[in-house]
């Protein structure tokens, strides 16, 4: 059985970030990526300092490249069983057959968005449907905007109040999603200038592959350049609910340090499944703290220190 210093599952931006600290600590890291990054629709990312505007794939690129040098050993596949060993550390199973062991074990394996099974959401889906406004809300600010939110319809309301900041052309669509929005919402809506339409969507429709109207059923046609959504999120992985972590119903690891460790010894959950703001640049800084926080753990470990 192959033995690593540590073992890093995703290689999205704080996977990466990860690796690249602990390579230049000299530790003998394994990466395994799936190769399913959340923002693989996207165009480009944003909000990276002098990295804004970069398509995510280049980012990937770049970074792979980057850890390699460093000794970092990149694996392209999935990781599909992990669990705790007596006496510390963890195996696990890796999709080509292989059980490796490791002594700490780094969870970056993040969120996937839910769509909601109507034409066309899929197709436009990083083309004009779009879950974060901090990502892409810029690049269509003063456009036609739509919300579409489900759940608590509070935060459907400040989310699409939220969205004024970057248009003032807003349709709220409460589709049938299930209580209709309050007294209290009708009015906040009505005072900011906010339309609400209360049919079910149809589908979407777009020119030349990019979102260009919402039609309800009925046939009503609502022109928009871009629809924000926010109708939830699941973990891409179910190993830290295997390993031992609480999740909250989201699937995020509700109990996890700004450096990623958890209640589990040894284990660290960093990136979109960590309970912080989701955007690369927090996810690649999740990254690098816990490279530093672990690989000090094990420093301390292997001179016979105790740390508390």
């Amino acid at each position: 059985m192959e033995r690593f210093d540590v073992l890093i599952v995703g290689g999205g931006p704080a996977g990466l970030a990860a690796g690249l600290v602990l390579g230049r600590c000299r530790r003998r890291v394994l990466l395994c990526d799936a190769g399913k990054p959340r923002n693989a629709p996207s165009r480009a990312m944003h909000g990276y300092l002098t990295r804004d505007g970069l398509p995510p794939s280049e980012l990937r690129r770049i970074g792979r490249e980057e850890v390699r040098r460093y000794g970092v050993e990149l694996r392209d596949l999935e990781v599909v069983d992990a669990r705790r060993v007596p006496g510390g550390g963890f195996e696990a199973d890796l999709a080509d057959g292989a059980t490796i062991a490791a002594r700490k074990l780094i969870l970056a394996t993040g969120m996937k968005d839910v769509l909601p099974e109507i034409a066309g959401f899929r197709e436009f889906y990083g083309r004009g449907v779009y879950p974060c406004p901090y990502c892409d809300g810029w690049e269509m600010q003063d456009q036609p905007i739509g919300v579409f939110a489900c759940g608590d319809q509070d935060k459907a309301c400040r989310y699409a109040l939220m969205m004024l900041r970057w248009s003032r052309d807003i349709v709220f669509f409460h589709h049938d999603n299930g209580a209709p929005p309050t007294g209290t919402t009708r009015e906040l809506f009505s005072k900011h200038g906010i339309t609400m339409c209360q049919r079910p969507i149809a589908r979407l429709e777009g020119d030349d592959g990019r979102l260009a109207r919402v039609v309800l059923e009925g046939g009503q046609v609502v022109p928009r350049r871009a629809l924000f959504i926010k109708i939830g999120e699941r973990p891409h992985s179910k190993l830290p609910e295997r390993l031992g972590c609480d999740t909250t119903e989201e699937g995020v690891v509700g109990e996890a340090r700004f450096h990623g460790a958890t209640d589990v010894d040894g284990l660290y959950v960093v990136g979109d499944a960590s309970p912080r703001v989701q955007l690369v640049s927090v996810a690649a800084a999740e990254g690098a703290a816990a490279a530093v926080n672990l690989n000090m753990a094990m420093q301390m470990e292997d001179l016979g220190v105790e740390c508390k």
